[in-house]
């Protein structure tokens, strides 16, 4: 399978070429009110006002969605404000940099590219910032354009209290509930002209509960990386599609935690060789490749859906005629890599006739540069350190092991990469058994992240660990920034330490 480029989303900060699309963008998605964009006099205030909360969400280079923010004081406004007040007449001239509040202006995902779960992105980017500028929250006035249907029966207090209990849909109101921002006034009188409201709005709050840290600046790389592993428990599944349903399961948990990485285990996918267990261990594996190209394409959606980028273990895969043990990157933006197991197991080659890869290099995130081998490869120290060599922050293992001492390889082998590298290491794989399959009848594995041995990390070296053999997510932060500590000042350097001058390596190919 050709590595190939899916819908590329791209969030960025609004110029003022993209003037056009936006008011076309703002007359699409609210159709219901009269003139309802912003003039580009008006964008040229905001963006000069407060660049950084003025951004755009795009698919394949076009216009999706965008969102308006400025800062403003709490104690400037009374709870009980309108649209045209907190905005100075539309001016922005409320907007102040000393400010403690950042206040959503308007938010919008244009029609034809609902579903993507692009709102909730242009949300997170907004929590992102307010605690980067160290804010108290974020607030905004929500309209709940379903009112209309029931304000002769019900007062706006008991309409919300029904959204919130889903007896009532509110298509807005809902989207913000489910996206941790709780409803604390009812605002009269709020944006006028809006009748499917009754012109009433809900002040929405979303608290910031790191707002005693210092600011920071808002960075285009994330500095606190959040890691999600999933355990996986191999199981019997009937088809395709409900493995990737118990997949996609996974993967809405760690992104509700808006994890940046989903880890899944090297072949995941081996209950699918169930129904071909009467064929030969050679040939059932190859009708196993079958499904590779259809998983990859299944989980860059997912990537894209629930934002998160994912990590998808390892499959067989055929090339040429040759079998491999390859797995993808599928990157939130759309974007997806490849990347192959170098080292293939002796039982692999010898029961399945695998080959083992000849590329290894770092891939580029939104998170860092990240490096990715899988299991057995973790075991030669050579490839780690090319990877170090090239910047690499995370070093992630997925793996399969069926006996502990299998696993101990594994794991204190990337307990040490962690260490010689100076990098993170996170390692997932697979519990449980498979009765029905040959040669992947039993698992075990105990999924963890392991950091570098200094002060400013667990002495140990251990960040978080699984419960050994139970099906599970292990979710762990990770801090770039205390790896650049150590590269300078840590107590001992084991990558600037090293004797180039008496030997070097380097890639052959």
């Amino acid at each position: 399978m050709e590595t190939q480029l899916r819908e590329n989303i791209e969030l960025t900060f609004i110029s003022l070429d993209d003037y056009e699309e936006i008011k076309e963008a703002m007359i699409e998605s609210y159709g219901m009110l009269p003139e309802a964009y912003w003039r580009k006099d008006q964008i040229q205030t905001l963006i000069s006002k407060f660049h950084d909360g003025q951004i755009v969400i795009k698919v394949d280079g076009e216009l999706a969605g965008c969102a308006f923010s400025i800062i403003v004081n709490h104690d400037t406004f009374s709870n009980h404000h309108t649209y045209k007040e907190i905005t100075g007449n539309f001016t922005f001239n409320t907007h102040n940099k000393n400010g403690n509040i950042l206040y959503g202006i308007d938010v919008f995902v244009r029609p034809k590219f609902r579903g993507l779960r692009l709102g909730r992105r242009l949300y997170d980017y907004r929590k992102e910032l307010c605690e980067n500028l160290n804010l108290k929250s974020i607030a905004f006035g929500g309209r709940i354009p379903n009112y209309h249907k029931y304000e002769s029966e019900l007062s706006p207090k008991q309409y919300i209290e029904k959204v919130k209990r889903k007896e009532i849909h509110d298509p807005v109101l809902n989207f913000q509930i489910s996206n941790d921002f709780h409803p604390s006034k009812i605002l009269k009188n709020y944006l006028e002209g809006d009748t499917e409201s009754g012109e009433f709005a809900v002040l929405l709050e979303w608290d910031n509960i790191y707002y005693e840290k210092p600011s920071k600046l808002t960075q285009t790389k994330k500095k606190i990386v959040r890691l999600g592993l999933i355990q996986w428990q191999m199981r019997p599944y009937k088809n395709l599609e409900e493995l990737l349903q118990q997949a996609e399961y996974f993967i809405d948990t760690v992104s509700g935690y808006r994890s940046d990485f989903a880890l899944f285990p090297e072949f995941f996918n081996a209950p699918l060789m169930a129904e071909n267990n009467h064929l030969k261990e050679p040939e059932a594996i190859r009708k196993l490749a079958e499904h590779t190209h259809d998983i990859v394409q299944k989980f860059s959606d997912f990537a894209i859906s629930y934002n998160i980028n994912i990590i998808a273990g390892s499959m067989p895969e055929i090339q040429e005629g040759h079998l491999y043990n390859v797995g993808y990157l599928c990157r939130r933006d759309g974007t997806i890599d490849r990347y192959e197991k170098i080292h293939v197991t002796p039982d692999e080659e010898k029961v399945w006739g695998m080959q083992g890869g000849n590329h290894i290099s770092t891939f580029d995130t939104d998170c860092g540069k990240i490096g990715i081998l899988i299991c057995y490869d973790s075991e030669f120290p050579e490839l780690s350190r090319l990877l170090a060599d090239e910047g690499m922050d995370i070093l992630f293992v997925p793996f399969l092991t069926d006996t502990q001492n299998g696993y101990s390889r594994v794991r204190y082998c990337s307990q040490t990469r962690a260490i010689e590298n100076e990098c993170y290491v996170a390692i997932a794989g697979s519990v449980g058994n498979l009765p029905n399959v040959h040669n992947m009848d039993m698992q075990f594995a105990q999924s963890m992240v392991f950091t570098p041995c200094d002060f400013a990390f667990p002495t140990n070296g251990i960040k978080a660990e699984a419960t050994p053999n139970t099906e599970m997510v292990l979710i762990a932060d990770v801090d770039i920034d205390l790896l650049r500590e150590l590269h300078e000042f840590g107590s001992v350097k084991n990558l600037k330490d090293r004797r180039t001058d008496i030997f070097e390596l380097k890639k052959i190919k």
